[in-house]
């Protein structure tokens, strides 16, 4: 649905959404890779998807404010799109425990190994979720630019009359 709104209220709905890019660029993108050829271990992982659910904390926390509607329908969205990412990484979570737990049973040359490639294998989900939600930021931004919200977010939380 497009409403009339300002230039003003279309920065304002755009945000969110380069604020959502920004963090999977730079946390997901670019900080997990360094973190693996680093090999600093498993633990280094923690740091860029800790990043990223601090950015995705904010979405939240924004998305629950009552300001000017077009402005919080593009908040929410972006949450909407944050929970698709966070489903990646509760995925991919699930995949290393399983990781885990399989190479308690190996022998220490092979635990490595099983580690290693399993680990490799569970970071699949988040990058597949990764690019989803950036091309689906992506497609929210135009909607900003256009002055349009999903018809989705219209039934869900209609606009005032």
């Amino acid at each position: 649905m497009i409403f009339e709104v300002s230039e003003q209220q279309v920065r304002q709905a755009q945000f969110p959404h380069n604020l959502f890019v920004t963090g999977i660029f730079f946390f997901d993108l670019l900080l997990t890779p360094a973190a693996i050829v680093m090999n600093i271990g498993l633990y280094a992982l923690l740091l860029p998807l800790a990043c990223s659910l601090l950015v995705i904390a904010v979405i939240y926390v924004r998305s629950r404010k009552a300001t000017v509607w077009f402005v919080d329908a593009h908040w929410r969205l972006a949450w909407r799109h944050a929970q698709w990412l966070m489903l990646g990484y509760a995925v991919t979570a699930g995949f290393m425990l399983l990781a885990w737990l399989l190479s308690l049973s190996a022998d220490a040359h092979m635990k490595h190994i099983m580690l290693t490639a399993l680990t490799r294998i569970a970071v699949l989900p988040t990058l597949v979720a990764v690019m989803v939600t950036v091309v689906m930021e992506a497609s929210a931004l135009a909607l900003a630019g256009k002055g349009e919200v999903p018809d989705r977010i219209v039934q869900k939380y209609p606009p005032p009359s």
